[in-house]
């Protein structure tokens, strides 16, 4: 009887009641998608690499040697030597060690040069192993791997071949088109940065750049590279290294004795601690676009006590006739912290269809374009929280109209 009156109630100022359930549908839509998207992301960051002990690069921050490797972001102060390279992996408490060389890309994907070690050693998730959709691993010095977006969004397959660009940016001048790679396997789905990248050999990288020098193509006579020397293959220099321990416990051991390499300038870092830091640095924006959110909602609910209060002045003959047939002041008190709540809970019912909507429609684009996996299930521990004290703050901010329903219930009683 008393939810039935409050809903009667609303349909009779469907005009005003709409325009406030539609302002307060926005509002909570923002508000519950920052949150889903920044804890999503936060998760997302956060599987992208495990079972990794270390990751060593050439003398640089934390977080930029944590980007440029892991993320394929931004672009490595300086190489590490191969023969450092060698030292390290020989050092006794390395059980194993996956090399990584950037600088090249294909139509805007990163190239990574690696060894097989990458697809038997790397994990992400939880200690989840790379799998192939299709084909396999690279085993013959032109062949190419590709990440399940790579594929996915250029419409790859086995056995199709590909030219490789050097530098970030594809122009013709910097392609390495004499020496075409072939697919040769396509990663599964990862929903990491895995999935946004070629991979080939350490000695392919080498082959493409036999006969270039400070970044140009140099000249050479038709069927020279037919035959190439196996020692030009070596590698010279890689971009970073992962590394896994034999024990957790000779962890910092290992990190500091390569901080402290005196052959070159290099930094190890721990990803989870590097991780740690990248969301501190962070904070900032995350806290500022939640404040945002926060600052709309409150907005739209201040508009709910207006519409409310608003619309006290207009039923002065309701209140009397609800007050005649025996309505306390107290019933018209919360007749209208009722009419609040309902219209609160309709907008918010509605913001998290919506949202989930736009989740699964977009979902894929989102993955493709930024390699984040976005669940459509916005219901998480602290979403539910911000719904609990969007209703806590819908009773405080419905009690000014309905307080001035309660006195105006105890004048017409008067009267």
């Amino acid at each position: 009887m008393f939810l039935r009156l409050s809903w009667k109630s609303l349909l009779s100022r469907k005009g005003s009641v709409l325009l406030t359930l539609m302002a307060l549908t926005v509002s909570i839509l923002v508000l519950l998608g920052v949150e889903h998207i920044r804890h999503q992301s936060k998760q997302s960051f956060s599987q992208t690499v495990s079972g990794v002990d270390l990751i060593a690069g050439a003398r640089t921050s934390s977080v930029n040697l944590l980007l440029y490797s892991v993320f394929r972001m931004g672009n490595a102060t300086n190489n590490i030597d191969w023969s450092t390279y060698q030292e390290i992996q020989a050092m006794p408490n390395i059980a194993w060690t996956i090399p990584i060389s950037l600088g090249d890309s294909h139509k805007g994907y990163r190239v990574m040069g690696t060894s097989k070690d990458y697809f038997t050693h790397f994990r992400y998730g939880q200690q989840q192993t790379l799998r192939f959709a299709q084909g396999r691993e690279f085993d013959g010095l032109f062949d190419v791997v590709l990440g399940a977006d790579v594929a996915r969004k250029l419409g790859y397959q086995l056995r199709e071949s590909l030219i490789l660009s050097h530098g970030i940016v594809s122009t013709g001048f910097s392609d390495h088109d004499d020496k075409p790679f072939t697919v040769v396997g396509v990663l599964a789905p990862t929903g990491t940065p895995v999935d946004q990248a070629l991979y080939v050999s350490l000695e392919g990288i080498e082959a493409i750049h036999i006969n270039w020098q400070q970044g140009i193509k140099l000249p050479t006579k038709p069927g020279a590279d037919e035959h190439i020397d196996p020692a030009m293959l070596v590698p010279k220099n890689i971009t970073a290294m992962m590394v896994g321990l034999k024990s957790k416990m000779a962890t910092f051991q290992v990190q500091r004795a390569i901080n402290d390499y005196r052959a070159e300038p290099l930094t190890a870092i721990l990803p989870g601690v590097a991780l740690s830091e990248l969301w501190q640095m962070m904070a900032v924006m995350e806290d500022t676009l939640r404040l945002i959110s926060a600052l709309i909602l409150v907005a739209s609910l201040l508009g709910l006590s207006a519409m409310m209060l608003a619309s006290i002045r207009e039923r002065q003959r309701e209140i009397q006739v609800m007050r005649l047939i025996g309505a306390s002041p107290w019933f018209l008190f919360r007749l209208i912290q009722a009419e609040a709540l309902i219209i609160v809970l309709l907008a918010a019912s509605i913001a998290g269809a919506l949202l989930s909507g736009l989740l699964l429609a977009t979902g894929s684009l989102i993955s493709a374009e930024f390699g984040l996996h976005i669940s459509a299930n916005f219901l998480s521990s602290s979403n539910i929280v911000m719904l609990t004290s969007v209703i806590g703050a819908t009773v405080v901010v419905s009690t000014i109209p309905a307080i001035s329903a309660y006195r105006r219930g105890l004048r017409a009683a008067g009267n």
